[in-house]
């Protein structure tokens, strides 16, 4: 039984992917949360188990996703630790805390893998970088990344990384909307209906992800592939670094990142 306290979007998107995937069925997955219409809402969807019982869910679940903020987490770990054996595993999802953290709540020897999943698991391409403790086997670890890997991809980190992780996949999405926002506002300012430039927009922005993943070209490469000699791209591209961009970006992820670990 896989059980995760907290019902909220990033827990649902988890549950879905694992269900879709079949590593899991959704009877053998049950949820917690304070919020009795978010677990009506995950139950009517997903056909998982449900529960307003955090003791209960630990003592009935052989892996244990903590999806809750994590300025919830010393207080749901005090309430369920008596019922964590050395045989659970206990994930975290949480940004800023990290492995030791948990095992200074926990106050005792458990299983503990570290995680930071991001919001594009909710359509199964989520990239999640995880690290475990010392108590984790390599089975367990291998069990672990095919569940984060359901959603989308998943990815073995030092924990020295992990704020790292926070702001190149865990809060990046948000820069991608903007950018993408960013460029449907242009499209509108052009002439082409609001709808439609976000579906050029976002197109765009999948279609050239899925460039880098599938080519294995260097991003620069793929750059100078749509630059031609005195075009309308490399025109857009002079204005961008004049505009400082890439530093924008830069300075933008070094914040976060200092944010992550603080």
């Amino acid at each position: 039984m896989i059980g995760f306290i907290g019902c909220g979007n990033m827990a649902n998107a988890m549950m879905g992917g694992i269900i879709k995937s079949g590593l899991v069925k959704a009877d053998e997955i049950i949820s917690s949360d304070v919020s009795k219409a978010a677990l009506d809402k995950a139950k009517d969807a997903l056909g998982i188990n449900t529960t307003t019982d955090n003791v209960s869910l630990a003592k009935q679940s052989d892996v244990i996703v903590l999806a809750i903020k994590p300025m919830y987490y010393e207080g749901a770990i005090k309430e369920i630790k008596d019922a964590v054996d050395e045989n659970k595993i206990i994930v975290t999802i949480a940004p800023g805390k990290t492995i030791a953290f948990v095992e200074e709540c926990f106050g005792r020897k458990i299983k503990l893998v570290r995680t930071m999943p991001n919001t594009p698991a909710l359509v199964g391409e989520g990239i999640t970088a995880m690290c475990v403790n010392e108590n984790i086997t390599d089975e367990d670890k291998e069990y672990v990344k095919k569940l984060l890997s359901s959603f989308g991809k998943a990815e073995v980190v030092g924990e020295n990384l992990m704020d790292v992780v926070v702001s190149v996949s865990g809060s990046s999405p948000a820069y991608v909307f903007m950018f993408i926002e960013a460029m449907a506002d242009a499209a509108v300012a052009d002439g082409m209906p609001r709808a439609q430039a976000y579906t050029f927009a976002a197109q765009a922005v999948l279609g050239s992800a899925k460039m880098v993943l599938e080519t294995g070209k260097h991003p620069g490469e793929l750059k100078d592939m749509v630059c031609s000699p005195a075009g309308t791209t490399i025109e857009a591209v002079r204005v961008l670094e004049e505009k400082g961009m890439r530093s924008a970006v830069i300075e933008a992820m070094k914040a976060c990142t200092k944010k992550a670990g603080s």
